[in-house]
């Protein structure tokens, strides 16, 4: 172990320390749970603070280590859980205030699956209300703020959990997806995720009062944010373990066949009606090179039906969102959200009756195309904004700041809804800031995704790195 304080070694460093005794549980748990007491005052990534409780597991698995060995790949591992998912006995208000009562009467999947793992929760991390902004801030626990600076977005809706990792504040965060929530993050604040495949990480919520639409079933996903892309792979590995709870939930093996011969990746440049700055420019450019350096076969093409997959999207999610979620946001959100929302209808659209039925048949046709030109390209490397981290408040800023703060995330809610994995990896850092980029797959190929992400992370070395040196 290097010289580096414990909260700074990545999940993989802290895993093997762990099991081979140069350090225990107990060590690595206080090592974080004192890191977020020390840090998330000026942060806020972490809203409901499980450090005491953390603490005392960490004292039991030392003690049972003898008897029973280690718990899993993650044993002893301190993590975070973002607020919106099932944790027993803790909140799950989603970021509204009216909701803030509303107690876990049983674990989510991914909860129950870290903990199986041997994970220690320390904390539940923030989200903006509904989980449905490109930011993070909402009236029940205010913002989150960027560790880079004060006023760039921490991302959303996982904004709590990249901010919480990339400060050392455990070493993996829950985090899920519906248009960008894992991606955003990472791009504003240089962690790392890949958003998983459509039935790939089982999803339920036992406090639900009933079933979320076809829709947001089709596009949600649960995941995890990290500081390296290592700790991606390890933990999602651990996270697609089965569970009854999602009959739609797909057991694939993790780890899919080698390809022969060079991987094509397809490369865009290509921000449609959006300005591309250079800073994203050169990010592409740079995780272009690095994967050519590392033996891929990179293309300039333009992928199938990207801006009409995106129009589609948010007409069909919009539609959808009127109808189900609408009158919730109106009767329990706030003055804030309700003027997103607005704004939100107002640029996507919002498909009705047939117009949306024949929306939603006409997803396979898109995920048909993609998945036909996959076949030749099994990776493709994308902007995933035209332009880096926006100002916090951007999407409070009228129709205007929505555009910017997610409606040119083309690249970014257009693969959740035609269900593909896409991951995000810091390729430049610019102005004080990093700026991330985006390489999607094939279905259930998380594993390609990640492997081109390492390479990146390569050429361009971890963010956290560069953060921790600035302290």
């Amino acid at each position: 172990m290097t010289e580096r304080p414990i909260w700074q070694l990545s999940a993989c460093e802290q895993a093997d320390a762990i099991a081979s005794g140069e350090i225990s549980c107990l060590e690595a748990v206080t090592a974080s749970v004192d890191r977020m007491r020390t840090r998330n005052g000026a942060i806020n990534a972490v809203v409901d603070d499980l450090g005491d409780s953390a603490l005392e597991q960490a004292r039991l698995l030392d003690a049972d280590r003898g008897r029973s060995g280690d718990t899993g790949a993650l044993h002893g591992v301190p993590i975070t859980i973002k607020e919106n998912v099932d944790q027993t006995g803790r909140a799950t208000p989603n970021g509204v205030t009216a909701l803030k009562d509303v107690i876990a009467p049983g674990d989510s999947p991914v909860v129950s699956n870290f903990k199986k793992a041997g994970a220690i929760i320390i904390g539940r991390t923030n989200t903006p209300e509904f989980s449905f902004r490109s930011t993070t801030d909402n009236e029940l626990h205010g913002r989150t703020f960027n560790p880079w600076n004060d006023w760039a977005s921490a991302g959303g809706s996982s904004g709590g959990a990249a901010s919480a990792v990339m400060c050392g504040m455990g070493a993996l965060a829950h985090g899920n997806d519906i248009a960008g929530s894992l991606r955003f993050p990472p791009a504003a604040t240089g962690s790392t995720s890949v958003k998983p495949t459509l039935g790939r990480v089982p999803v339920f919520n036992p406090s639900a009062p009933g079933e979320r639409g076809l829709l947001a079933q089709l596009m949600s996903v649960q995941g995890v944010i990290a500081r390296e892309v290592r700790d991606v792979r390890l933990s999602l590995r651990e996270l697609i373990r089965p569970d009854p709870h999602d009959p739609w939930m797909a057991p694939v093996p993790f780890d899919g066949e080698a390809i022969d011969g060079p991987i094509k990746v397809a490369f865009t440049k290509n921000t449609f009606e959006f300005e591309l700055h250079p800073a994203v420019e050169r990010a592409l450019d740079t995780a272009r090179d690095a994967l050519s350096d590392a033996g891929y076969d990179v293309v300039e093409t333009e992928p199938p039906l990207v801006r009409e997959i995106a129009t589609e999207a948010g007409r069909c999610l919009f539609g959808e969102v009127d109808q189900l979620l609408g009158d919730d946001v109106r009767k329990y959100g706030s003055a804030t959200i309700n003027a997103i929302f607005k704004d939100y209808f107002e640029y996507f659209g919002c498909y009705s009756g047939k117009e949306l039925l024949l929306g939603l048949a006409k997803r396979t046709y898109y995920a048909r195309q993609w998945s036909l030109f996959l076949q030749e390209y099994p990776l493709v490397l994308t902007p995933f904004m035209p332009h880096p981290t926006y100002a916090s408040d951007r999407d409070t800023q009228g129709v205007a700041g929505v555009i910017e703060a997610i409606g040119s995330s083309v690249y970014g809610y257009s693969m959740n809804f035609i269900g593909l994995p896409a991951g995000n990896i810091a390729a430049n850092y610019n102005d004080g800031l990093p700026v991330g980029i985006q390489v999607v797959g094939r279905r259930f190929r998380e594993d390609m995704i990640l492997d081109a992400c390492e390479a990146i992370e390569g050429r361009v070395g971890v963010m956290a790195k560069r953060l921790f040196q600035r302290e």
